[in-house]
């Protein structure tokens, strides 16, 4: 490896979602930055493996970090969308009970809702079966704020500003080490791949996503005693061919470790079906085509007129987990210098959903935490 040491104001690790806002927000604050991705092209990760919805804020405690950014970072996203032209809609969404036993937790989003001031409207089964005449309920809420986004694109357009911003990516350069010094001089990143080389930077963004907690074990000055533990909770989607009678989202109640086998829709309006939970020892993407029966007896509960053979496998996301099966709710973890008492360095751990939505909130939060945010 060479000893030759770059200077850089700041290094995000990381080029999913979000760490491509991450480092578009520093960058237009006039840092000179440096985006490092381990893979061979940026946003392949879980940026790529989801359902591409932008969330209202429904699900959240209201003093939740996943709440507070989840809001902030909609409206962002709609505005930024619009303005740079990435193709979305705001679809809407529906939220299902199939059964009265159900409707307690319908009940409970609506507080969630109301707490958060997240505009929800309540139906009772008529009211659903009017707007839904294909679906099985006993009652619904309508989150008229919730759309879909082209997550390609958005990446794409997140990527420009940060280039025209001067900022520089660099794939196929995974980060074998980074060793912080709490009393003296900058982070020292070690990047390894088909042109090692060392990183010296007063600022470093760990936004690597699934690997964002393995990284920390390889970090050194890091006190391991304030490194959360890592889960995986895997999920399947299926998509539908041919035609369907829905043009909003489709979501059941939901359950532990994520929102229920729902419909969602692509721009084109394909639909697909998904995400079921899973929950795993490492990543792995593989689908498991025996999941089908459950999604097929999952979907036919509310709507009686699947045809299962048009259910095709689509692909599988991961989502970091920061607690095991059945552990109750586990918000965003931003650790900054008042957690682990290193100046400059910020760690985004357990980023699942809603991070897409929350993307550029979070980017923000972190330009805050460095005491460097762009005007934009």
């Amino acid at each position: 490896m060479t000893e030759d040491v770059f200077s850089v104001d700041a290094v995000v690790i990381g080029a999913g979602v979000i760490g491509l806002a991450c480092a578009r927000e520093l960058a237009q604050a006039g840092q000179e930055v440096v985006l490092l991705e381990a893979g061979p092209h940026w946003g392949e990760g879980t940026s790529s493996r989801n359902s591409e919805v932008i969330h209202a804020g429904l699900y959240y405690p209201p003093q939740s970090l996943k709440a507070a950014t989840c809001i902030a970072g909609k409206q962002a996203l709609y505005d930024y969308c619009a303005s740079r032209r990435i193709p979305h809609r705001r679809t809407g969404k529906w939220i299902i009970a199939t059964a009265p036993e159900q409707e307690a937790a319908l009940e409970a989003i609506v507080r969630r809702s109301q707490a958060c001031d997240v505009p929800l409207e309540t139906a009772d089964s008529g009211q659903v079966h009017s707007a839904l005449p294909d679906v099985r309920a006993s009652a619904g809420l309508f989150s008229p704020t919730t759309g879909i986004v082209d997550s390609h694109q958005l990446m794409l357009a997140l990527l420009a500003d940060f280039e025209a911003a001067g900022g520089m990516l660099v794939c196929r350069a995974p980060v074998e080490s980074v060793t912080s010094d709490r009393d003296c001089g900058p982070h020292r990143v070690v990047v390894g791949g088909e042109s090692p080389t060392i990183l010296s930077a007063p600022r470093v963004v760990n936004a690597a996503g699934l690997d964002a907690i393995d990284l920390l074990a390889r970090w050194s000055g890091y006190p391991e005693a304030v490194s959360p533990a890592q889960y995986y909770a895997r999920g399947v989607y299926f998509s539908y061919s041919g035609r369907h009678p829905f043009d909003t989202l489709v979501y059941p109640v939901p359950e532990p470790g994520g929102l229920g086998v729902h419909l969602t829709l692509d721009l084109a309006g394909q639909a697909r079906f998904g995400p079921d939970v899973e929950w795993i020892g490492s990543v792995d993407y593989r689908v498991d085509l025996a999941r089908a029966s459950a999604f097929v007896r999952s979907i036919q509960g509310w709507w009686p007129g699947l045809e299962p053979e048009r259910l095709q496998p689509a692909y599988a996301g991961i989502r970091p987990k920061l607690g095991p099966a059945d552990s109750g709710f586990h918000d965003f973890l931003i650790q900054d210098e008042s957690t682990h008492g290193l100046s400059g360095v910020v760690h985004l751990l357990g980023i699942e959903s809603p991070g897409l939505t929350a993307s550029l909130a979070l980017a923000r939060r972190v330009g805050e935490r460095l005491n460097v945010s762009s005007a934009g």
